[in-house]
């Protein structure tokens, strides 16, 4: 998997890394911000996270489109430029006016336009690496790897979102209440008017967070700005791993140099033949692209209700304490210790010299040994924030990427190895799965409308309903997402690479505006288990869809790869 891959592959995916920690730590606690601070609705809240999702997504395609005529490299260091930019608005404390609101999309959208530069382009130069025909064979395992980096990112992001939370609200003498911020907003808006239910449990989780019971007014605005002021902080976070982007980026750019040149460069300088398509040849590789990036759109609308209705699952219906086993999967500690284990078995199993099988198994032993001695001091039972929950999908990831490469390695020695567009069918169907389990676990929980009527809901089920629903969809995710990105690279016409990845993009950004609609139906007075039910029919469909036109598909796609 790591042998034999070009030095540029690891310097662009740590650059990458670095951002996808700012990028996830700030979406760890987005949504959780927008209702804290403004006190919007879930309808309203995840139309705001759809749209800066789209937007996110969206742009790479101008972005591609001016890397074409611009070159990647250049795209990629504006767009950390920009991005800092918006970052650093969105981390400063301000009032919840009309000026604080217009100062947060303005934030929002500098962010979608420096990632629109930097996201889609940093990829392109990374299948560039492989158009050398000496790394041909390992495009597939190269775009794993930089997937599994942008998941390193990722997995610490909603830790270090949990930590500053929780560090500045106790600076005040406070603790983390997902129900508070709601019931505060409704509290300021009706005063003594406001229903005796959730009253009663606002006076008393005020007094179970250390906050003045006695004084319901004071309490809501201190809980709700020193809340926000903590988010801001997380906010910031982005700011400071844009830095260190940008470092690795520019210290390590003599290994990847040669790869940030465009077709037209390439052409022009006379470095290397281009591959020529015929127009029919063109037009029927765009077509398959564009019949790939339409399934996608369904799968993106799914997987991403991580930041925005799974986020209020993980608030409103699971417990806050977890106990047992379960206790030890909401440490970032102990999961780095289980990476650890799963690796060395890794390098255990495919080290040719002994040398290497002897560390590997001394640190699959020092890792089972230091998680046997943080399960005896763990407290039990521990409290969670349901931002944490964000952290099990970007460490399925990175723990299942190794025996992804090595079961379609495995599969393509044997000429088994589906094609993309057949992985992208087969993750639909998992993706169904996984929001099935989801499903089974909602079934007999209060509806979303009710729970906001009563204040909190009568029934919280085990955090493991959702760790599970992580874990399925997080198999769907390693069928589309990293492979999808490869077969762009390796299909895309070689004038139109930029372009393609932006579509790519695109239509992510499609299925990330449609992550609304689902929220719209979360405070429409649907029942839980019917929410997730319309996810599953949608995946299913898709499936059907993309199933239907397999053999399209592979025989526009059959012919060598478009290098550049």
């Amino acid at each position: 998997m790591f042998k034999g891959q070009p030095k540029g592959l690891y310097a662009l995916s740590l650059a990458n890394t670095g951002e996808r920690f700012g990028y996830y730590t700030m979406l760890a606690i987005f949504t959780l911000f927008l209702q804290a601070k403004f006190g919007y609705t879930e309808a309203v809240t995840t139309q705001i996270y759809g749209i800066f999702l789209a937007a996110v997504y969206f742009m790479p395609f101008f972005g591609g489109i001016l890397a074409d005529k611009f070159g990647f490299g250049r795209m990629v260091t504006l767009g950390i430029f920009v991005m800092f930019g918006g970052y650093a608005l969105l981390s400063i404390p301000t009032g919840t006016g009309f000026a604080a609101q217009a100062l947060m999309f303005l934030a929002l959208a500098l962010i979608a336009c420096g990632t629109g530069l930097f996201k889609g382009n940093l990829q392109v130069m990374v299948g560039n690496l492989y158009d050398d025909p000496a790394y041909a064979a390992k495009r597939d395992s190269a775009f794993s790897i930089f997937y599994m980096a942008i998941n390193i990112g990722a997995m610490f992001a909603p830790s270090m979102a949990t930590w500053i939370t929780n560090h500045f609200l106790a600076q005040d003498g406070l603790i983390y209440n997902g129900q508070i911020p709601a019931l505060a907003h409704q509290y300021l808006e009706l005063g003594a008017n406001m229903p005796a239910e959730p009253l009663a449990e606002l006076q008393r989780l005020a007094a179970a967070v250390g906050g003045n019971a006695a004084d319901l007014a004071a309490f809501s605005s201190h809980y709700i700005e020193k809340l926000s002021s903590a988010y801001n902080m997380g906010f910031a976070v982005a700011c400071v791993s844009l830095i260190v982007s940008y470092i690795i980026y520019i210290a390590f750019r003599k290994t990847f140099k040669h790869a940030d040149v465009t077709a037209q460069q390439q052409a022009a300088s006379g470095s290397a033949a281009q591959v020529e398509l015929t127009p029919a040849q063109t037009k029927s590789r765009i077509t398959a692209l564009m019949l790939v990036f339409a399934v996608v759109i369904f799968f993106w609308m799914a997987f991403h209700q991580n930041g925005s209705t799974m986020t209020f699952f993980a608030r409103d219906y699971t417990t806050s304490e977890a106990t047992g086993i379960t206790r030890m999967a909401f440490d970032i500690l102990n999961l780095v210790l289980v990476l650890v284990v799963v690796y060395g078995l890794v390098g255990l199993f495919q080290s040719e010299k002994s040398r290497g099988k002897l560390i590997s198994a001394a640190a699959v032993v020092a890792a089972l040994a230091a998680l046997y001695y943080r399960w005896t001091v763990t407290p039990d039972p521990v409290h969670i924030l349901p931002q944490v929950f964000q952290q099990f999908n970007p460490f399925y990831v990175v723990a299942l990427t190794p025996l992804s490469v090595a079961l379609f390695a495995s599969l393509a020695r044997k000429g088994k190895e589906p094609s993309a567009p057949r992985k992208i069918g087969m993750g639909m169907v998992i993706a169904a799965l996984g929001f099935l389990i989801l499903t089974i676990g909602s079934f007999g929980l209060m509806s979303p409308t009710e729970v906001k009527a009563a204040g909190a809901s009568d029934t919280f089920v085990s955090q493991n309903w959702l760790i599970s629903t992580y874990l399925v969809l997080t198999f769907a995710e390693l069928l589309l997402s990293p492979m999808g990105i490869s077969f762009v690279s390796k299909v895309a016409p070689p004038k139109y690479k930029g372009m393609m990845m932006g579509c790519w993009f695109a239509a992510t950004a499609v299925g990330n505006y449609a992550t609304s609609l689902i929220g719209y139906l979360w405070g429409s007075g649907m029942a839980l288990w019917m929410v997730w039910s319309v996810l599953i029919v949608l995946c299913l469909l898709s499936a059907l869809f993309i199933f239907s036109i397999m053999k399209k598909l592979e025989n526009a796609t059959a012919a060598g790869p478009a290098a550049g």
